[in-house]
């Protein structure tokens, strides 16, 4: 973090609290106490009215004078944004959502429940080797920098792509870029974790203006079918939350009738066959007939 971004995020806190000790903020941006007083000393040639109290529970605070009546968050804002950050500092564990994490609980105000929303995730070691490759793409992304990486896409097939990268984009459980693809010239969504050998090159590249609309276009979804299936009380939950509660209804006494929206594709049939004997598709036939071929090709691999 710079001098200027130090500065800045200083005077929020202030403007939230009443009194910050210096060792405080020293422990937050990662420096000395010294450096915390040259950046008052800053603050206030720059008419920033800051003053200091001293004693054991003193520190830096700013006139109340200077404090804003109205502010865009109120404290109930900043705990739903921070809740949403502490989901996604589990999902990737970063220097930068770290820090936004740390602003903003400074910015809670101290009478606001803590931990009334808590978010937890497996702490799976793939998501920490992720880091490195993320890292280098925001910095290929911010410095307009070209990538070069192999890459093996889902039918196993190995390619080495030379990339512009625009956008990190994380679905569901998977973290992905999307960039134009400059042998493909084109488009496309590489999933950072079939992605080797990852390099930031030498060369920089001029942004597409049209770049972001041309990678939701490239983004075709599978078609998606209608299909029925009896299900599990057990595993009810999992279709509320993913389908709605619209999509179940009562069956017979052991089992409940399921109708959603699914492609017909093996992406389609890994996700059910994640639900194991707890259901069964029941229509349209050739569905129920594609995933039982799946199913038996499975199995074939065990005989």
């Amino acid at each position: 973090m710079d001098k200027v971004e130090r500065l800045i995020t200083i005077i929020m806190i202030l403007l939230k609290k009443d009194i910050v000790p210096s060792s405080e903020f020293a422990q937050l941006f990662g420096v000395s106490k010294r450096t915390i007083l040259r950046d008052m000393e800053a603050l206030s040639l720059a008419h920033i009215p800051i003053y200091a109290t001293p004693g054991v529970q003193g520190g830096y605070g700013i006139m109340e004078e200077y404090k804003m009546d109205k502010r865009l968050l109120s404290s109930s804002d900043l705990e739903n944004i921070l809740a949403a950050l502490g989901g996604l500092e589990q999902i990737l564990i970063s220097e930068d959502v770290a820090m936004t994490l740390r602003k903003i609980e400074a910015m809670v105000s101290p009478l606001a429940s803590k931990g009334s929303v808590q978010l937890s995730f497996y702490g799976w070691e793939g998501r920490a080797e992720l880091a490195g490759a993320m890292k280098l793409c925001q910095e290929a992304i911010a410095g307009s920098w070209l990538l070069s990486f192999d890459y093996t896409d889902r039918t196993g097939t190995p390619t080495t792509r030379t990339v512009e990268p625009y956008q990190l984009h994380f679905s569901e459980s998977s973290w992905y870029l999307k960039g134009f693809c400059l042998e493909r010239m084109g488009a496309r969504m590489f999933k950072l974790s079939r992605m080797e050998q990852l390099e930031r090159m030498k060369q920089t590249f001029s942004p597409r203006a049209d770049m972001l609309n041309q990678a939701r276009e490239a983004e075709v979804p599978p078609q998606l079918t209608e299909v029925k299936a009896l299900i599990s009380p057990g595993i009810k939950d999992q279709f509320i939350e993913r389908y709605g509660r619209k999509s179940i209804e009562a069956y017979n006494a052991e089992q409940l009738l399921a109708t959603f929206y699914i492609p017909q594709h093996p992406i389609g049939y890994q996700f059910l066959v994640g639900f194991g004997t707890h259901l069964e598709i029941m229509e349209p036939k050739d569905y129920r007939e594609e995933f039982r071929k799946y199913l038996l090709e499975m199995m074939s691999r065990y005989t």
